[in-house]
């Protein structure tokens, strides 16, 4: 074994390509979607570096072509979770005694295939797969991938550097170990990025994974699962395993090997599962590391003296972008009475204006939301702002169509909403809705603290104002609103080396994917001290007279 001191390549963000007409990217995206549409690919689970086929399967369709089945995949149950455990659990010791250069080797190496040819199968399944339009594929399934994959090492050193000090003839040494037991990642539909990002940011500080991805994102994970493999991943350091959250998640938690929790879903499974663990906390053992990021009720605030069109861009984006499917989407906003009178026709037009329909369609801005019972949910608020009942507290000023008979689509929408209080101003909505609220100049002290009362979330927000003093107030008065916040600019775009992302609240534990403050929740630390030359009495100085 080499005694070298090795540093891990300092890195960069991985440029986004733009796909533009005549492009090579582009050429080569349209042919890999091409290509994949065209088969029906039979996903198994992978336990222990073998493919388990259950015969229980569920189909992977295209959002926005439901008809259109793009393969299946094999369902696991307490007898796979089982085996899964017993695989990470086989494969801890050997993992964890893998020294570091090689452990991140492999993260590294996974980032150079993504990087390069498997960039563009990928972005296409996450596009088929998950109605992503090229561009928000590319930034998320290629480019935050990989940048988790090129980044995490490099602060993963940095946690294994970071040393205390010593007093003469004595040396002070911390271990970082992994946790005693298998981490459980639980990965959402709407980032393939955040899919890799879960299981294998456990692992390259030495932990073993068990992987539920969810069952509308199986098709990507997949072809991650395959990167990771191919990079030279050991059997069983991840182990693949989909199906239903009860059927894989009852089983796993009342696993005493259970260390440690890694999620990103809604508030509600996150709360149940840390139940869970609270009532099987005796059956452990270790008190599991939870880590999770779950809802939002993200929000952007304008003062007077906001750019107009800046604003309408980011109320477009930050609401529209990936249907409004993003935990960090813009999904109200308090707008002031005499800006809105400007920003409400350049809204209105640039929404009339979005385009919608099959992703493969490079012109198209927005594609269909991930499944029917989304598509149910986010209907049932267009529906109730609609109304009778809505009447003098909101209604729907743009949008607000829906139709499942081709695809889950349903247009961009906004709701003006009277009472500040009204439904779409509170709760997730997770869909393509925005609601605006207007208010008095006179009232903009009160607005901010409206804002922050009224949602139980705290993960993004945005203001926007041309006011320096203003931006201060506001953002002081907003201070526990949001984990990200931004000031004029959209509250979406999280980028892996500059902005750390998680938030607080019903959000989540806050603990920031894409830097060091994520990775030492995967280690056990152990301090060691070596004395070179240590007493041979008991006795001390002053023991030697009255």
């Amino acid at each position: 074994m080499s005694d070298a001191m090795f540093n891990v390549p300092t890195p960069v963000n991985e440029p986004i390509l733009g796909y533009a007409d005549g492009s090579a990217e582009k050429k080569e995206l349209k042919a890999a979607c091409k290509r994949l549409a065209g088969r029906k690919i039979d996903i198994p689970l992978v336990i222990g570096g073998q493919e388990v086929r259950t015969g229980d399967t569920a189909d992977c369709v295209m959002p926005h072509k439901h008809g259109h089945k793009l393969g299946h995949y094999h369902k696991g149950g307490a007898k796979e979770v089982k085996l899964a455990i017993k695989a990470a659990q086989k494969a801890k010791k050997d993992w964890a005694n893998t020294p570091f250069q090689h452990r991140a080797a492999i993260l590294l190496k996974a980032a150079e295939l993504l990087a390069g040819r498997h960039r563009m199968t990928v972005n296409a399944a996450t596009m088929l797969g998950q109605s992503k339009n090229p561009l928000q594929a590319e930034i998320d399934s290629a480019c935050e991938l990989i940048d988790f994959w090129r980044f995490n090492p490099y602060y993963a050193q940095q946690v294994l550097s970071e040393q205390p000090g010593s007093a003469p003839g004595m040396w002070n040494m911390l271990e970082q170990r992994p946790l005693d037991g298998f981490v459980f990642a639980v990965t959402p539909f709407n980032f393939t990025s955040i899919a890799g990002n879960l299981p294998t940011a456990p692992a390259l500080m030495g932990n073993t994974v068990v992987w539920k991805p969810a069952s509308s994102s199986v098709y990507s994970g997949h072809y991650l699962m395959e990167i990771l493999r191919e990079a030279g991943l050991p059997d069983g350091v991840i182990n693949f395993v989909p199906g239903s959250g009860g059927a894989i998640g009852n089983p796993v938690m009342s696993s005493p090997e259970l260390a440690g929790v890694h999620f990103t879903g809604s508030t509600a499974v996150f709360q149940g599962m840390w139940k869970q663990i609270g009532t099987n906390i005796h059956n452990y053992g270790c008190y599991p590391r939870i880590v999770g990021e779950t809802g939002g009720k993200d929000f952007i605030f304008a003062h007077p003296s906001a750019d107009v069109d800046a604003l309408v861009t980011a109320m477009v984006r930050g609401a529209f972008e990936y249907q409004g499917q993003k935990c960090s989407a813009a999904s109200r906003a308090y707008i002031p009475a005499d800006l809105w009178k400007q920003v409400r026709p350049k809204l209105l037009k640039a929404i009339e204006s979005i385009r919608m329909g099959d992703v493969t369609d490079f012109r198209t801005f927005m594609g269909a939301v991930i499944d029917q019972g989304a598509f149910a949910t986010i209907k049932g608020f267009i529906t109730r702002a609609r109304s009778k009942a809505a009447k003098g507290q909101a209604r729907v000023i743009a949008g607000g169509k829906c139709d499942d008979s081709v695809g889950y689509f349903i247009e961009p929408t906004v709701i003006l909403a009277e009472d500040p209080l009204y439904e779409t101003m509170v709760e997730e909505i997770f869909g393509p809705v925005l609601t605006v609220h207007v208010y008095q100049e006179k009232d903009l002290l009160k607005t901010l603290r409206l804002c922050d009362r009224s949602s139980a979330y705290a993960l993004t927000g945005a203001i926007f104002s041309q006011d320096r003093q203003w931006i201060i107030k506001m953002k002081d008065e907003l201070s526990g609103t949001a984990g990200n916040f931004y000031i004029n600019d959209k509250p979406t775009g999280a980028v892996v080396g500059q902005q750390p992302f998680g938030g607080s609240r019903a959000s989540g534990t806050n603990d920031k994917a894409g830097s060091y403050l994520n990775l030492i929740r995967w280690t056990s630390p152990r301090t060691v001290k070596e004395t070179f030359d240590p007493p041979r009495s008991y006795l001390y100085p002053y023991m030697t007279s009255r």
